[in-house]
């Protein structure tokens, strides 16, 4: 059994798909945030970073700065997008297939991702006609690792009067997929900027003719693209 195969762990898994989630805002990840976005202790963090680091574990999954941080090797990132493909397909199986609500698959998701065959992942993949996105809009990376980004903006960020599409939902906490639901904005809804208002911190938005207000936070929370 190789180094990789034997400290590839369900905890070393969410930390690599954890360190990849944040290597996209800040580079190289500083070891506390991660323990953070893990709920998970500072040493605990340090001690993963150390076995799979160079020196640690053959080849290394992780390059680890003292100080700085650290950053996915180029095997790090390959099993990390591997996990976050079995995490966004089970979550459209689930969807599509189960009847599940989009609020309720994340949870699903985490548990099975770490357990499936890659045969079990291609016969979703197949079944559900090789999707791009997740229910949320997050793009599933392909068999070879490649994920297709595209020039998203935050709601909040578009010009009052403009006609946009929401393409991604950052915050998929229950409560906000709940919120959404409520006011039919899901990835693909068109909608249009009605107004802002920075003293309140609001957007009002119109969605197939109805008008509703909603809080900056979440209009941060959903990428959108310009129609």
């Amino acid at each position: 059994m190789s180094d990789v195969q034997s400290v590839r762990t369900e905890a070393v898994e969410d930390l690599l798909k954890t360190v990849y989630n944040l290597q996209k805002q800040i580079d190289p990840v500083p070891t506390n945030l991660i323990a953070r976005s893990l709920n998970i202790s500072a040493p605990s963090v340090t001690d993963m970073v150390k076995r799979l680091s160079e020196g640690k574990v053959h080849p290394a999954l992780l390059e680890h700065r003292p100080y700085h941080g650290v950053r996915l090797s180029e095997l790090g990132e390959k099993i990390a997008l591997e996990v976050i493909r079995h995490h966004r397909l089970i979550e459209l199986y689930l969807s599509q297939a189960l009847g599940y609500s989009w609020d309720e698959v994340h949870n699903e998701a985490d548990r099975l991702e770490h357990v499936i065959s890659e045969q079990f992942e291609e016969r979703i993949a197949q079944a559900l006609g090789n999707p791009s996105i997740d229910p949320h809009g997050d793009p599933i990376p392909a068999l070879d690792g490649t994920i297709h980004a595209t020039g998203l903006s935050f709601l909040f960020d578009a010009e009052i009067g403009a006609s946009i599409t929401i393409s991604r939902i950052v915050d998929q906490s229950t409560n906000v997929l709940r919120y959404l639901s409520a006011l039919e904005m899901r990835p693909g809804t068109v909608l249009h900027v009605v107004s802002k208002s920075p003293l309140n911190d609001t957007l009002a938005i119109d969605v197939a003719g109805s008008e509703h207000t909603i809080s900056a936070a979440v209009a941060r929370s959903i990428l959108v693209t310009q129609n």
